[in-house]
């Protein structure tokens, strides 16, 4: 993964054809594959790949998806509060303090959430919501305000984030056997970090060029910012087509499932009953 976070980063300012570039995804590549391939044949995997097995555990690239959009959100939109609004490091931090309040208050809430409308229905709005608000952020142009492109949108990114983050975890650690628990759990932990530091290198990359033939420094900066967040969302649009297409459907089929054998154990016991 230091190779594969390394080699997109270069290619930011190298370009995707040079042998740094190439060398180091490569290596990526090659040992990513190795490390599939010994967890296969290991007695004791530290990453067993059953883990993958289930559709609803797609929550893992779910997650690294979401991971890389917030994380670029937050160090893209520092950049443009301070760097084209004019705030300093202190009021940059203030500044996302709407986002954080939302956060808290709609994550508060999800314990009675969950039993009325389900994990997956929960994380499929969360998401939606958190995609709506970074397209929104997106927007941003040099005449832009505070409050109506930033604070806003951050409003629902921060409704979105609590909503969807909970619900992912539940889902990265679904259905796993006691055995399994811990490494089901590491990989939730991994696929946050990983999807953190990947995100973040393929959004620097992406955004590299935007802004150079702009007339000024904080119109270069704003298009700079504006083409990372785009990104971003598109990244939050790749995980809801996760979502959507692998967990919702395996969320049901599994209740579903759970449902038939509920009932079809009140209709042994009733059996027995009258025997």
């Amino acid at each position: 993964m230091t190779a594969l976070v390394f080699g997109t980063v270069n290619s930011a300012e190298a370009g995707w054809t040079s042998p740094i570039t190439v060398a180091t995804l490569a290596a990526g590549a090659i040992l990513l594959t190795l490390l599939f391939l010994n967890e296969a044949r290991a007695e004791q995997p530290i990453m067993p790949l059953r883990l993958f097995r289930s559709r609803e555990r797609s929550a893992y690239a779910a997650r690294m998806l979401y991971l890389g959009a917030m994380i670029g959100f937050f160090y893209f939109t520092t950049q443009l509060l301070q760097g084209v609004m004019g705030f300093s490091a202190f009021q940059a931090g203030i500044a996302f303090f709407p986002m954080t309040i939302v956060n808290f208050a709609v994550a508060m809430l999800i314990p009675r959430l969950t039993p009325r409308f389900g994990n997956s229905a929960i994380l499929s709005v969360g998401i939606a919501v958190t995609l709506a608000g970074m397209a929104w952020l997106s927007l941003v142009h040099p005449g832009s305000t505070y409050l109506t492109a930033i604070a806003l949108p951050m409003i629902l990114i921060g409704a979105g984030q609590g909503l969807a983050f909970a619900p992912l975890t539940s889902a990265g650690i679904s259905g796993v056997e006691a055995e399994d628990a811990g490494a089901a759990s590491g990989l939730v932990n991994t696929a946050h970090q990983l999807g953190s530091a990947l995100g973040l290198g393929i959004l620097v990359a992406v955004s590299a060029g935007a802004g150079a033939s702009a007339d000024d420094a904080t119109t270069a900066l704003t298009d700079h910012v504006s083409t990372a967040l785009t990104a971003g969302t598109a990244l939050l649009a790749a995980c809801l087509v996760i979502v959507l297409a692998l967990i919702v459907p395996a969320t049901r089929t599994r209740s579903t499932t759970k449902q038939f054998e509920q009932e079809k154990g009140s209709r042994d016991v009733a059996l027995v009953d009258r025997g």
